[in-house]
């Protein structure tokens, strides 16, 4: 069975390696430097065979060139847009990726908000998803709408609750303390909370995180269950019921958040 691996890369990165050990081969989601997946691969002693993006951004993205020179027979599977000059295979909403070796399936999901052509990619328990989703948080909305965002995230939620959840940063304790002032009496987020922290203090990634530990502990995954008078409304707003409305708040307050 193939093995997950996150490689740190930049400032707070992570590139997620799916590698097997009978063929030798590894894949590796948004290599956003190529240094470390190449380190890797010569560690172990393994060969590159497709590179899989989520979007855009160049800490997404920025090392693909430089591993598609080095493993000319990698493939590249990336979202259909004209920033992402390579040459890739174009994949949308429900396009279906096999890949030989490392042996591996998985489920293209179409998950706008943080950019208006970004992906992710479900399949073997595993759920890249960039930065559409993070560990007790979510991604900027740069280009799309709270509409778009949330109907990502609904999309994302109704998965299996084992999934991994393989999300592109290290910023699980960030969006802890968020969290935190809009649900100070929840249980599971003061657990994962203090699972995090006890991760980072040995020097280990929060991640992968289990779905149905987001769905107990994340704001932007708990719109409906978060009390009303802990929804952060912007200064001047008057509180909805809208469900967008609730989430727009929510996003906006984390925009604010002190870092």
């Amino acid at each position: 069975m193939p093995s997950l691996r996150p490689l740190p890369a930049l400032r707070d990165n992570y590139i997620w390696m799916l590698a097997e050990a009978a063929s030798g081969c590894a894949l590796v989601v948004d290599p956003g430097e190529a240094a470390p997946v190449l380190h890797a691969l010569a560690e172990d002693g393994r060969t590159l065979s497709a590179i899989l993006l989520t979007h855009h951004h160049a800490d997404h993205i920025g090392g693909a060139a430089e591993l598609k020179a080095v493993y000319p027979d990698a493939v590249i599977y990336a979202p259909v847009d004209g920033r992402i000059h390579l040459p890739a295979t174009r994949v949308g909403n429900g396009d279906v990726i096999q890949i030989p070796a490392p042996a591996a399936r998985f489920e293209v999901i179409e998950v706008h908000g943080h950019t208006r052509s970004h992906i992710a990619y479900h399949g073997e328990g595993l759920l890249f998803c960039g930065d559409a989703l993070f560990s007790l948080g979510c991604g900027r909305m740069f280009e799309g709408t709270p509409e778009q965002m949330l109907a990502s995230l609904d999309r994302l939620a109704e998965l299996p609750g084992d999934t991994q959840v393989c999300c592109g940063h290290e910023y699980t304790l960030a969006n802890a303390d968020f969290a935190a002032t809009v649900e100070p009496d929840n249980a599971a987020l003061k657990s994962r909370t203090e699972d995090a922290r006890a991760q980072r203090a040995r020097g280990e990634p929060t991640l992968p995180a289990r779905l149905a530990d987001e769905r107990a502990a994340n704001p932007f995954l708990r719109v409906d269950a978060i009390a009303d008078k802990r929804i952060p409304w912007p200064q001047g707003a008057r509180p909805s019921p809208r469900r967008v409305e609730r989430f727009a708040a929510l996003r906006l307050a984390k925009d604010n958040f002190p870092a």
